[in-house]
């Protein structure tokens, strides 16, 4: 069973708060580079990018980063081998503030394999985070520096964020697992 939380609209208000949250704590936008985490979190970045450019006339890039190698799990997941995609950074990151973008802040694994794997290639001056939902029960001590929607689960919940480019259509729902 799903319960729909977030309509399309309602993902689109987050992410333009998101967005001038991230313009607001950053006092111009020259050093910035945007990094979604694959998969949905690349979308997500490149909606904030194509916000900021709407807002302050600055084009922002925008990286894909593939984790796969990074995570602590993958070997656990009943494969030997992780499939990996690669990913892309347009611009060298070292000196930038890099913002990281996913979906879900969940128990904050993924979000350090991506600090990992930032950190493999660049030094970047600061690493933020950017979320579209936050649902708690962290197993590590990570934060989100922006966050979309705080939703309170319990461990037989999980939150589907779909987005038009993989899933059809946006929208934010809950379900029991």
């Amino acid at each position: 069973m799903s319960k729909e939380l977030v309509d399309a609209v309602g993902m689109q208000r987050v992410l333009t708060r998101i967005t001038y949250e991230i313009i607001e704590k950053n006092k111009g936008l020259g050093d910035i580079v945007i990094v979604g985490i694959k998969t949905r979190g690349i979308y997500i970045a490149q909606r904030i990018a194509k916000r900021i450019e709407q807002l302050e006339g600055a084009k922002v890039p925008v990286g894909e980063l593939d984790i796969t190698l990074y995570r602590d799990d993958y070997h656990r997941a009943g494969t030997d081998e992780a499939q990996v995609h690669g990913s892309e950074i347009p611009v060298d990151i070292n000196g930038k503030n890099v913002v990281l973008v996913d979906d879900v802040l969940f128990t904050g694994r993924t979000t350090r394999a991506a600090m990992d794997a930032i950190m493999n290639i660049g030094r970047p001056e600061k690493i933020t985070l950017a979320v579209l939902v936050d649902r708690g029960h962290r197993e590590l001590p990570i934060r989100a520096d922006f966050v979309g929607k705080n939703i309170p689960t319990s461990l037989d919940e999980q939150i589907r964020v779909s987005v038009k480019e993989v899933d059809g259509s946006d929208g934010i729902a809950i379900e029991n697992i």
